[in-house]
C-alpha cells in the first residue's frame, strides 16, 4: 500500500495538468470492463483523464435493464449515452476472468453468496471447449457479445443505436501478453486491432 500511499501525495504536484478538467467531461468512450486489476483501461487505450467514462463489474456484466429497480450500472450507462453523448460503448472481457472461468466450471460459490447472485444475471452462461483451460477466452468472447446485446436492451441505447449516434464494440483483452483484439461482425471473429 505504501508505494500507492507515496504516488498519490505527490501526484497532486503538478495542478496545471488538472485545471481544465474542473470545467467538466466530454469523454467519447464508455468503456465496460471487469474489476479484475490487472484490467487497466487507461493503460490498454492511453487514454488521459477526461477521456474514458468507465463502468467496472465483476466479470464485465451488464445487468438485465428495469426501469422499476435501478441499479448503478444502469445509471452510469444512462448517464454516459444520454448526458455525456458518448459514441462508442466498449465492452472489454479479459483472458484469465475469474467471473467468467467461475460460470465456465460451475464453482461452488455458497460462500460468496453476493458474487453467485451478481454471476447470475450473466445473460446466458458462457460455454468452453475446455473448461478447465484458465484463459478462458472462447467462452470470454463468448460472454462479451451476450453483454454487448444485453445492452441494447437498454432504452437509452436503442435509441442511440437506432438514429446513428453510438457504436457497440467487443474487446478481449489477453493479460498474459497484453494484445487486444475487437469482434468483427462480417467474420464473427475477435482479431488484432
Amino acid at each position: 500500500m505504501q508505494p500507492l500511499i507515496d504516488n498519490a501525495r505527490t501526484f497532486g504536484q503538478r495542478p496545471e495538468e488538472f485545471a481544465n478538467l474542473a470545467a467538466g467531461q466530454s469523454p467519447e468512450v464508455l468503456f465496460i470492463t471487469c474489476s479484475d486489476s490487472r484490467v487497466v483501461p487507461a493503460l490498454i487505450t492511453g487514454a488521459r483523464p477526461g477521456q474514458l467514462f468507465e463502468l467496472r463489474t465483476a466479470g464485465n456484466i451488464v445487468p438485465p435493464y428495469a426501469s422499476g429497480t435501478p441499479t448503478g450500472e444502469a445509471a452510469t450507462i444512462e448517464y454516459a449515452v444520454e448526458v455525456l453523448g458518448v459514441q462508442d460503448i466498449v465492452v472489454c472481457g479479459h483472458s484469465h476472468c475469474g467471473a467468467v472461468g467461475a460460470l465456465v466450471r460451475g464453482d461452488d460459490l455458497a460462500t460468496v453468496p453476493a458474487v453467485r447472485d451478481w454471476l447470475a444475471h450473466a445473460a446466458d452462461e458462457p460455454k468452453a471447449t475446455d473448461p478447465a483451460d484458465p484463459e478462458v477466452a472462447e467462452a470470454v468472447q463468448h460472454h462479451v457479445l451476450s453483454q454487448l446485446l444485453r445492452l441494447r436492451s437498454y432504452p437509452c441505447v436503442e435509441r442511440r443505436l437506432a438514429d446513428g449516434r453510438l457504436r457497440l464494440r467487443g474487446w478481449y483483452y489477453e493479460v498474459h501478453t497484453g494484445r487486444v483484439r475487437e469482434h468483427h461482425a462480417d467474420t464473427d471473429a475477435f482479431e488484432a486491432l
